[in-house]
């Protein structure tokens, strides 16, 4: 096809503002699925998603567009909108030449949407603003396109008005994505460059890789070179997604579609890198992209019942489809033989564990999640670590620094006391404030992520009746006093209770995770005490008070004697039970530290 009929872009939005459903519009529109088979988030292919209602991958899908007689080819791209997988949206955006920024008419423009708007034009991509939902009782249009004007400086000339459920305005909005979106640039003729921007798993052709190529023709049957691997593979199948896998035998610049090479596992692909002829090379790769960076640790631990193996191959099943998930064997003394897991937020850590329990039927013990910190020694010597077990001792370390965010959160205007006061007590830095309208503020903070890690977004929900957002992305690190909490079951410390925290707010959370726990602690034959300390300075305690038998209740009259020798007897027994019984701890204890604080 001539590259100046071919369009390439993205759909980028806040969670909730219809991607997915304009993307079913427009899929309709031009004929690509019959209404028999035409279905909500089509594609959205987990089931997750669906029962969800988010889209964790982006999707690629390739539609044949007819404007106004004269025949186009639109490369759409959906994207999710939570902010865990914002790393999809960047691999999205760079392999398209425009995006689509979906704007819901009765919500305005929210903190995802400012965050997803800048890494557009951080790609230069022409951007057509979306106002979706104009069919909606509540919408208000005209006010959210002056807001997209105020807040991200596009001009309201270019807003299109549509309503993704019912059809509205579609029309109007192929014609301005044929009129205002850039043709893609490269030459078919050139050195071949593909940009590698996912790929995924299959058991039976192997490692199927999207592609966006830049430069030059890819062909079925051609030997080509993947230049970060320096590994050599001949295609076997070429096709475009439309939206099911159709074949074909090229590829021109400007074009998206798959590749598959018998490539055996997804470790030997590396999402950015460049496809190029094996025979004449390109002179240099593409850009790429920056890897993952995991903000989330946890362990997974197999349950009672289950085998470690079990546990390694659902793992490692799971990771061929999942690139931005990462483990490593880890042993604990309290549970034994596991994983340690890296994740870019705690949703991608909840969807990653329902997979496992879900999907691959393995039972878990997850333990509580924590963020990377880092440790300088007193040589000068940084390293990262992942969790209080793998802190030196702390009289090696001249100071330790805790990742800061960034975060964007929009905020009705007579909620921002409420909102204040909750970013103080989370020790966040406030740096500016900005009106999206007389009703609508947005926020700028500083906070130390593991302070929003855990019930944050709940808690601002709250203090706004539901209408406050949140966007973030880590920064860097810097120093703080932070201290390890240790918390000992019968004096032993337990590795997988441990966690970093502020030194500020240590006995607060060691008296609250006590507390918690003698409530998941069953009682025993003996009294078992619960400790937390920094150190070896004991900062709070619980007990858990031992059964009781009265072994008394046999005698009857005689002398007192009788009495002391039975209760002396039993006493002895507890203390010497106490000295080799072990205390059993269930799974919930190692979450219970995830429960929000009620106060």
């Amino acid at each position: 096809m001539d590259r100046s009929k071919i369009r390439n872009f993205s759909i980028i939005a806040h969670i909730d503002h219809g991607k997915s459903t304009l993307a079913d519009r427009l899929l309709q529109r031009s004929g690509a699925v019959s209404g028999r088979e035409a279905k909500e988030q089509m594609l959205d292919s987990m089931d997750l998603e669906r029962e969800r209602g988010i889209t964790i991958k982006a999707s690629a899908v390739t539609i044949d567009m007819d404007v106004d007689g004269v025949p186009y080819m639109f490369n759409l791209i959906d994207t999710p909108g939570h902010v865990d997988f914002h790393y999809e949206v960047d691999r999205a955006l760079a392999a398209c030449d425009g995006a689509l920024l979906v704007v819901d008419a009765t919500q305005g423009v929210q903190a995802q949407t400012v965050a997803n708007a800048y890494a557009a034009v951080g790609n230069d991509l022409e951007i057509i603003p979306v106002i979706n939902k104009v069919d909606l009782p509540g919408a208000m249009p005209e006010d959210t396109a002056l807001e997209v004007e105020h807040v991200l400086g596009i001009k309201s000339d270019f807003v299109q008005f549509v309503s993704a459920k019912t059809g509205l305005g579609v029309d109007e909005l192929v014609r301005a994505i044929a009129r205002h979106l850039p043709p893609p640039k490269g030459d078919p003729g050139g050195p071949l460059q593909a940009l590698i921007f996912d790929s995924e798993y299959n058991d039976y052709r192997g490692v199927i890789c999207y592609l966006r190529i830049k430069q030059g023709t890819i062909r079925k049957g051609q030997k080509v070179l993947l230049m970060g691997r320096q590994r050599t593979y001949q295609i076997t199948e070429l096709g475009k997604f439309r939206p099911q896998m159709t074949a074909c035998e090229t590829l021109s610049a400007g074009e998206t579609g798959y590749m598959v090479a018998s490539i055996k596992s997804l470790h030997e692909v590396t999402v950015g890198d460049t496809v190029t002829d094996a025979a004449k090379p390109a002179p240099q790769p593409l850009p790429g992209y920056k890897p993952p960076q995991h903000m989330v640790f946890c362990d997974f631990y197999p349950s009672s019942g289950e085998s470690f193996d079990r546990l390694r191959e659902a793992l490692e099943r799971l990771s061929l489809n999942d690139a931005s998930f990462s483990f490593q064997p880890q042993h604990s003394d309290a549970l034994g033989p596991g994983f340690r897991c890296g994740f870019l937020g705690l949703l991608h850590m909840d969807i990653v564990q329902e997979r496992i329990e879900r999907h691959e039927g393995v039972s878990v013990v997850q333990t509580a999640p924590s963020v990377t910190y880092e440790v300088v020694r007193h040589d000068g010597q940084v390293e990262q670590v992942e969790s209080a077990g793998d802190l030196p001792d702390m009289g090696q370390i001249e100071e330790l620094r805790e990742p800061i965010i960034d975060m964007q959160i929009v905020t009705p205007a007579d909620a921002i006391g409420a909102v204040m006061q909750l970013a103080e007590q989370r020790r966040g830095e406030f740096q500016k404030q900005e009106y999206l309208s007389p009703q609508r503020v947005i926020l700028s903070y500083h906070f130390p992520f593991n302070e929003v890690l855990y019930d944050f977004y709940d808690k601002l929900k709250s203090v706004t009746r539901g209408y406050g957002t949140m966007d973030y992305h880590v920064i860097g690190y810097r120093a703080s006093d932070l201290v390890k909490l240790d918390i000992l079951i019968n004096g032993q410390p337990v590795d997988a209770l441990s966690l970093i925290c502020h030194r500020s707010k240590a006995e607060h959370i060691g008296r609250r995770f006590l507390i918690k726990l003698r409530q998941k602690i069953d009682r025993h034959q003996f009294e078992i005490a619960l400790q937390a300390a920094i150190g070896s300075k004991v900062i709070a305690r619980e007990t858990i008070k031992a059964y009781r038998k009265n072994v008394t209740a046999k005698c009857y009259g005689g002398d007192v004697t009788r009495k002391r020798k039975l209760l002396e007897k039993q006493k002895e027994g507890k203390k010497r039970m106490k000295t080799i019984g072990r205390v059993d701890v269930p799974q919930e204890a190692f979450m219970s530290v995830l429960e929000p604080d009620e106060e």
